[in-house]
């Protein structure tokens, strides 16, 4: 999750709203690191899951569903506000958990 949403921070970096509508390649990279976000949290155990509660993680793979499965009609708007808005809060949540020691993290 973490290095998929690292990836999504990076692509988007230096652009712009407007570049996701020009730019065939940012969209697929985009939209491919929001589902393996999604997927990697669909795989998170329950134990961990309940463990991390401030983290959404069905919304998480909500996402992830509603990229996937309607990849014809991605709503830009919404793509890009997960990426600039949700993945850095998300990033500094798993960064806290990959720091805590492995007695501390329960899985």
């Amino acid at each position: 999750m973490l290095d998929a949403a690292r990836t999504a921070i990076k692509f988007a970096q230096g652009r712009t709203r407007r570049d996701l509508d020009q730019n065939d390649l940012l969209l697929f990279g985009l939209v491919r690191a929001v589902e393996i976000v999604g997927e990697a949290a669909s795989r998170v155990s329950l134990e961990t899951r309940v463990q991390y509660p401030g983290i959404p993680w069905k919304a998480i793979v909500g996402t992830r569903n509603k990229v996937i499965h309607n990849y014809v009609s991605v709503d830009h708007d919404i793509l890009w506000d997960t990426v600039q808005v949700d993945l850095p809060g998300l990033i500094a949540q798993l960064e806290e958990i990959v720091r805590l020691p492995d007695n501390e993290q329960g899985s």
